[in-house]
């Protein structure tokens, strides 16, 4: 525990500031850090994506069947009511909640555990100086893994999705893709979702870092509201999301086409990405791209703002990235908060002695 040596001069007010000293947490690390970290990222990925189910139900039909779901999000809204009722538009639910709650801890506790050994490894200097390098690389490992707990739910969602009789739900449609496909049918598109997720997260990553950077050099983030700090939180997730979303949109796009079906005997999954590939173009590979940009803007905006998330980031920011680099200045170092309420207490000490 940080200890504080000098005297404000004030026996009250040094008996003050020990017992916010003695009352402030320990620092954490290690698994009981990071563990905190997925937990975050799981419940926040959940969330938003569980709750944006009936927008991606869309603007998978419209990848899939452009020609019959031809009349943009709330046009293609309407045609799914329309056509098999409210309760269509959560087709994929159980999928899509369970998958993006195992991404988001590998990916939002991954990510965070790849920056604080890209700094151990680089020095904190360093790894500022080459912090976008490290946003890449932390970002790109974390997804990987991601992608590994994903890949299976996200194919069985794309298929209750796609064919709506196809089974009832999360545990029926898994279980009739492993007997009557095998194993090897939920990796199937492997390849496409790391096409997409890859450059996906490492373009949310640093996009929101690079905004959320850009606007606290015109911000004091010390003396910002919570409102101005939710605020700029929105805008750079928004901003974050729009560029993942047409960075990550034609191996989306394809990643659809691909679990959409079972291949043809002896058709392997190259051969059939290539053949996608050769029928969707450019201009097809981005088919439901306005559907994708306000789901995903809003996924991230969201995800940006959820508040367990936001508490657990801002913890690790505040009792590692802010300490000082010295084992020596670690020893004697305070936690900001007490720092302020010091200064502060000190500043009015001073005023009446006066």
């Amino acid at each position: 525990m940080a200890s504080t040596n000098t005297s404000t001069g004030s026996t009250k007010v040094d008996a003050v500031v020990q017992n916010v000293v003695a009352n402030t947490p320990e620092k954490l690390s290690g698994v009981a850090l990071y563990s905190r970290f997925a937990l975050a990222g799981a419940v926040c990925c959940a969330i938003t994506h569980g709750g944006l189910t009936p927008v991606d139900v869309v603007k998978t039909r419209i990848q899939l069947d452009p020609v019959t779901y031809n009349k943009g999000l709330i046009g293609g809204f309407r045609q799914v009511i329309a056509k098999e009722g409210a309760g269509a538009l959560l087709t994929g639910f159980g999928p899509t909640f369970a998958g993006y709650f195992l991404q988001g801890a590998f990916k939002f506790g991954g990510y965070e555990l790849f920056k604080q050994q890209s700094i151990n490894i680089l020095g904190y200097e360093s790894a500022s100086n080459n912090r976008t390098a490290v946003y890449l690389a932390s970002a790109g490992a974390a997804e990987f893994f991601a992608d590994i707990a994903l890949c299976p739910l996200e194919a069985t969602r794309i298929r209750l999705v796609s064919e709506p009789t196809y089974a009832s739900g999360l545990v029926g449609g898994f279980s009739k893709m492993l007997k009557n496909e095998g194993a090897g049918a939920f990796y199937a598109g492997f390849g496409p979702i790391l096409f997409k997720q890859v450059p996906y997260t490492m373009t949310k990553f640093v996009v929101f870092e690079k905004v959320a950077e850009a606007i606290y050099t015109k911000v004091d983030k010390s003396t910002a509201s919570d409102g101005l700090q939710t605020t700029i939180n929105l805008g750079s997730g928004l901003m974050a999301g729009f560029a993942a979303a047409a960075v990550s949109q034609p191996a989306d796009t394809m990643l659809s086409k691909i679990n959409k079906s079972k291949g043809l005997p002896g058709e392997g999954t190259t051969s059939r990405l290539i053949k996608i590939a050769k029928e969707l173009g450019i201009r097809g590979s981005y088919t439901g791209i306005g559907a994708r940009l306000f789901m995903v803007g809003t996924l991230t905006a969201g995800q940006a703002n959820t508040p367990i998330f936001r508490i657990s980031r801002t913890y690790l920011l505040t009792y590692i990235y802010s300490s000082p680099s010295t084992e020596r200045s670690r020893r004697h170092w305070v936690p900001p908060v007490v720092l302020k309420l010091r200064n502060r207490w000190r500043q009015r000490y001073r005023r009446s002695r006066r």
